[in-house]
């Protein structure tokens, strides 16, 4: 949690400022609220984690990445750069550990909203409001709630979509069910409003990366959901080029089709 607080004490420094913004390789944005963050991190983990191995979005779009192992972090110091950019609160600093494959902590941080989410077990999530800087400085000053998500109606369903990235697939998948709400959300904050039972599924037809979504994945399934690929197969990490296929976070367990 320390960590996450320094990282986003760094982050509400830098918003709403008007903050440059350098084009990457992939022509994605980035700020110095990307780098410094992320710095921070790493530094962060490489003390209290130290020899566990770390793979990040901006080290990694420079063409640093460790070698493979079966356990090592995943982290995007700060999910929703655009939202960032303009002004919106809904951006996140995304820490994950990876084991066999599998999002198995997970840790998300929205510090302008100010939300956050963490897995305490493997069946036990919660979330908390504080801001940062702040009173918190470890997770027992944090009034945490209990995540647990909603049993769906499927012919009621309430659906989550990406701010910037709801395409013609996007819209197919979500005519296939029963959906009568649409929320269009930022950054990984739509995994934990899944988590809370705000809505019952969030599909993205698209590229992401892995970084994007394994601290949310984490809560997510802590908290009773789940990830799937299209195809309803588990949604897997460390994969070599760190992308994902196109996914599908649904509430609790992936529900037929209307047709």
């Amino acid at each position: 949690l320390g960590v996450a607080l320094a990282a986003a004490r760094v982050q509400m420094a830098h918003f709403g400022t008007g903050v440059a913004v350098e084009t990457k390789a992939d022509n994605s944005p980035v700020t110095i609220a990307d780098r410094q963050s992320e710095e921070i991190i790493l530094e962060g983990l490489a003390r209290v984690a130290p020899g566990v191995a770390v793979v990040s979005e901006e080290a990694a779009a420079e063409g640093n990445t460790p070698a493979a192992s079966n356990v090592y972090f995943l982290v995007d110091p700060l999910d929703g750069t655009k939202p960032f950019i303009r002004g919106s609160p809904e951006f996140t600093i995304n820490i994950a550990l990876i084991e066999a494959r599998r999002p198995i902590f997970g840790l998300v941080y929205a510090p302008a909203i100010p939300d956050f989410y963490v897995t305490l077990a493997a069946n036990e999530a919660a979330a908390a409001r504080f801001a940062a800087p702040g009173n918190v400085q470890t997770l027992a000053d944090c009034n945490l709630e209990p995540l647990r998500t909603r049993v769906p109606d499927p012919n009621a369903l309430s659906a989550l979509t990406s701010q910037t990235h709801l395409n013609s697939a996007t819209q197919r998948f979500l005519d296939s069910y029963h959906v009568v709400e649409r929320r269009a959300v930022s950054s990984s904050l739509k995994f934990g409003l899944l988590a809370r039972g705000e809505a019952d599924v969030y599909p993205r037809v698209g590229d992401t990366s892995e970084w994007d979504t394994a601290a949310g994945h984490a809560v997510l399934a802590a908290a009773g959901g789940t990830v799937t690929t299209l195809d309803f197969a588990p949604l897997l990490y460390g994969k070599p080029s760190f992308l994902n296929p196109s996914f599908v976070a649904w509430g609790r367990s992936p529900l037929s089709k209307r047709h």
